[in-house]
């Protein structure tokens, strides 16, 4: 059975939800933050994000690139 984007996000959508029912609202706080984490590094490695790019953006430098 191949994966889509749909059945991996009802994966995290339910990975979430089972998090804040049974550790509370600061559980699923901590992982949401590390699943965005782990997603953005995820993205450098498989080279689908420029990080200089994104070190830019938060420099408050603009690209039209």
């Amino acid at each position: 059975m191949a994966s889509s984007p749909t059945r991996t996000g009802i994966l995290i959508g339910a990975v979430a939800a089972l998090t804040w029912v049974a550790f509370g609202f600061w559980a699923f706080v901590f992982v949401a933050v590390a699943m965005a984490i782990g997603a953005l590094v995820g993205r450098i490695v498989e080279g689908k994000l420029d990080v200089s790019a994104l070190v830019g953006a938060f420099r408050g430098k603009r690209s039209s690139s």
